[in-house]
């Protein structure tokens, strides 16, 4: 199916333009989150009373010539992972202490209000950001509107679906190992994880401390910039916060791929067995689609990429193992069964086995830079394969499968998945676009100027509503 697609950009505009106003598109946005509820179960909270109070101010700073930017009046949802301060904040689990959520708005969020940004509640996802939904947790299971049948990736399972379903325009995920960008590949929309250190972690329930990043989902890459702009900066209450300067993120986005050039890593990446053929080809044809616009491709080496996951795997899992061993010892039945199948599997490594994955990370990093150096950005597959169904799932799966995404929360690198394709079965394709540090302007910006020569990103699923052409529907009522 193909609909005018509700980005930030053309709310924001028709805003302007007066053709609708904040309230009535956090109106519609709230009665399509309403409605899906038992079909997408894509929130666990909708603040409506707080949401439309929000619109409304929006639209009465904007009549008095008062405008925040382009996120002024646009209904955003956020991971129920990171606190706010006018709903509750679970992790989807019901072992969250209630009290750690009564707290002021998490960094990220706070820049959000004052960008003028509509917070419309709190989206799902799998339990503490690990594992697979358990239903019997007593949470809605966030399902992929594409086929409802499938899963919407994890672990930001809620914002995908909700973004990719148009119930909201855009919304925050966290990226440990690809929870950002897996949602974003089986969604079918655009999703980044910033370099390390660029946004603020503070106010949010860590899983992996040394990999975890906060970043926009979005209908396209060009509004996951939008949001970089307001969402990026040093944070002092964030001890991992870097003092870098943010750039003019809307600079790099110039349409354009003449000059470009692109870096393709075949070996690990496009050859494990595990990689469907269709998610390669698609993304191999991205590729000569980019050569065609322009850019110049040359193939590059990661060598030891495959150690890379493996790291990763064993850093996170021994952290968030760290983080929930008191409570996985005194009250492990809380856990939905997946969660707390996962995370036990931290207590496998033993204190060598982490300072191991510690060690390679250095020598991950510098073979990173060094296939980046003469090129301006890799490209890969985001996902093994589209989005599978809910059914035999095991833990054991995640652990020794290959990943395209954990290497760059080892290396810290940004790295933004967009569509590029479907599978027979009409299934979304993701490809990744990755970057050196702090240079994510760039990486959205040749997401941005392969949108402009393809429409991938422009399909919807089944499960779609314009909340755009909604929000009439909910003024003439």
């Amino acid at each position: 199916m193909n609909h005018p697609i509700p980005t930030i950009e053309s709310a924001a505009l028709a805003i302007r333009q007066k053709k609708l106003s904040s309230f009535e598109l956090t109106q519609a946005c709230l009665q399509r989150s309403h409605q899906t509820q038992d079909s997408l179960g894509s929130f666990v909270t909708l603040c409506d009373e707080t949401a439309l109070a929000a619109a409304r101010q929006a639209d009465q700073e904007l009549a008095q010539g008062i405008d925040h930017g382009p996120l002024h009046g646009i209904p955003i949802g956020i991971k129920d992972i990171i606190a706010t301060a006018d709903a509750p904040s679970t992790a989807n689990s019901n072992v969250l202490d209630p009290a750690w959520g009564q707290r002021p708005d998490a960094t990220v969020v706070r820049k959000l209000r004052q960008a003028g940004a509509v917070i419309l509640g709190k989206t799902g996802l799998h339990e503490f950001a690990l594992g697979w939904p358990d239903p019997e947790t007593g949470f809605r299971v966030p399902r992929n509107p594409w086929d409802l049948s499938r899963s919407p990736g994890g672990s930001s399972s809620g914002t995908g679906a909700a973004v990719a379903a148009g119930v909201c325009l855009a919304g925050l995920g966290t990226d440990t190992g690809g929870s950002i960008r897996g949602p974003a590949s089986f969604c079918g929309i655009s999703g980044h994880k910033p370099t390390s250190g660029r946004v603020s972690k503070e106010g949010c329930v860590p899983l992996g401390y040394s990999l975890d990043n906060i970043g926009p989902m979005t209908r396209t890459a060009r509004d996951c910039a939008l949001l970089m702009q307001v969402l990026s900066g040093y944070d002092p209450a964030d001890p991992c916060s870097v003092a870098v300067p943010v750039p003019n993120m809307l600079a790099a986005l110039t349409g354009s791929l003449q000059g470009i050039k692109v870096g393709v890593p075949m070996d690990y990446f496009f050859s494990v067995p595990e990689l469907d053929p269709e998610v390669k080809a698609s993304v191999l044809a991205a590729v000569e689609a980019m050569r065609a616009a322009g850019a110049e491709v040359v193939e590059v080496q990661i060598p030891h990429a495959a150690e890379a996951t493996a790291a990763q795997r064993v850093t996170m899992l021994a952290e968030a193992y760290a983080y929930h061993e008191p409570d996985l010892k005194q009250q492990p039945e809380r856990y939905g069964r997946y969660t707390r199948e996962v995370i036990r599997m931290g207590a496998f490594f033993s204190n060598t086995d982490y300072i191991q994955a510690q060690r390679l990370r250095p020598l991950i990093r510098q073979e990173s830079a060094q296939a980046l150096h003469g090129v301006d950005v890799l490209i890969t597959p985001t996902m093994l394969s589209g989005a599978p169904t809910f059914d035999n799932y095991e833990p054991s799966r995640m652990i020794f499968a290959p990943s395209m995404m954990g290497i760059w929360n080892i290396t810290g690198f940004p790295a933004l998945s967009i569509p590029c394709g479907f599978t027979s079965l009409g299934l979304p394709i993701g490809l990744q676009i990755i970057g050196l540090p702090f240079e994510d302007a760039k990486v959205m910006g040749v997401a941005d100027a392969y949108q402009q020569i393809t429409t991938w990103h422009e399909q919807t699923p089944p499960l779609f509503f314009d909340v755009l052409e909604s929000s009439q529907e909910v003024v003439s009522v």
